[in-house]
């Protein structure tokens, strides 16, 4: 198994710094950009800038008939998701390889209801400091994926992903445990992605000592307790090696939610604080931390009107 052509679908700060990244190195025709016939005017008007060059992507409408990708990469953000799977159902054959770069660990549970989970692959990705503004993506670090199969086999898949990978020159890892890594991102992205939101900073402002990083810490400590009741080992000793990672980021970068608030988006507080919330209550444990995330991102979101 080789992966060939790759579909991206979702052309926000990760579908732009992996599209970049594999047209540089596969060329602009194994990549192609799946969107609606009017976005991608859109995009074609405006243009699409990936620090400050422009993006000579390969678009192909979501209704267009073709050989469907070798590997098919979901960059949406959650709230687009559903609308996303429909758009990519051209680009799915029996022997496309699935994958989300989504945050939290829901939707490959869609994707797999959609397409079948044996085409499927667990994933995340950390350690970017992307920043997008309008059509203007900047970043200095591309970042690492970590995948696999959701039983941590090493099937032929996941070889023809490391091999893909290792031709683009993007990071990557193969964890021994796949779903113990994604709980351990949604750790992170609880405490920083809706800590930075709510305090109104960047990296800067929890690389520090104060109130933001003490919460980033405080609402981490909340995923371990319901990650553990769901029967997933955390432990509070990665939080130190999360807090490595973000703290070697640049200051002036700003997690995907910051900028959501930014510009006056809906942010993931659901997949973040809301899942947290729903799985303590299962449990019985309390969450004030994430609840105290949950109500101030909420009241953000109201006063965009």
């Amino acid at each position: 198994m080789e992966i060939k052509t790759v579909a991206i679908i979702g052309l926000g700060a990760l579908g732009i710094m992996y599209g970049k990244q594999f047209a540089d190195h596969l060329g602009n025709d194994a990549v192609r950009i799946v969107a609606d016939r009017q976005r991608i005017e859109r995009y074609k008007k405006e243009g699409v800038y990936g620090n400050g060059e422009p993006c000579a992507f390969h678009y192909v409408a979501a209704d267009a008939q073709m050989e469907p990708a070798d590997l098919l990469i979901f960059t949406v953000k959650y709230a687009g998701l559903a609308k996303a799977i429909e758009s990519a159902r051209n680009q799915v054959g029996p022997k496309t390889i699935l994958i989300s770069f989504l945050n939290g660990i829901s939707s490959e549970q869609m994707i797999g209801e959609a397409f079948g989970f044996k085409q499927l692959l667990y994933s995340i990705v950390a350690g970017m400091d992307a920043s997008k503004i309008g059509n203007q993506l900047t970043y200095t670090k591309i970042g690492f994926v970590s995948f696999g199969e959701k039983d941590n086999a090493r099937t032929e898949k996941v070889a023809a992903l490391q091999q893909l990978f290792e031709k683009a020159e993007i990071p990557y890892e193969i964890p021994e445990h796949m779903m113990h890594k994604m709980w351990s991102k949604l750790m992170v992205n609880t405490g920083v992605n809706q800590s930075t939101a709510v305090f109104a900073t960047n990296y800067g402002g929890i690389q520090v000592p104060g109130k933001p990083r003490d919460t980033v810490i405080a609402a981490m400590k909340e995923v371990i307790k319901v990650a553990n009741a769901e029967g997933v080992p955390l432990r509070e000793s990665e939080i130190a090696g999360w807090l490595k990672i973000n703290d070697a980021l640049s200051p002036e970068g700003m997690p995907s939610m910051r900028q959501d608030t930014l510009q006056h988006r809906l942010t993931e507080v659901d997949l973040f604080a809301g899942t947290i919330r729903r799985l303590g209550k299962k449990h019985g444990i309390p969450t004030p931390v994430n609840d105290f995330l949950y109500t101030r991102l909420r009241e953000i979101e109201a006063s965009y009107a």
